[in-house]
């Protein structure tokens, strides 16, 4: 068993750190985006509730 410590210890490890991040990607909400006609991410509550961040703006191109 003394020999094969390192390769449990490294797998169990692994599987623990992935069976958390599976948790925390299950539980991420989704942002809207495209809401209310805006292009970005509009901060709902706090101090900026209102405020357009992240605003994705398209440059148009001169011919």
């Amino acid at each position: 068993m003394k020999r094969m410590h390192r390769v449990l210890n490294l797998f169990s490890r692994g599987s623990k750190i992935a069976k958390l991040n599976q948790l925390m990607f299950r539980n991420l909400k989704s942002v809207e985006a495209n809401g209310n006609g805006t292009s970005g991410y509009v901060i709902k509550s706090g101090k900026n509730s209102g405020k357009v961040v992240g605003h994705l703006k398209k440059v148009p191109k001169n011919i």
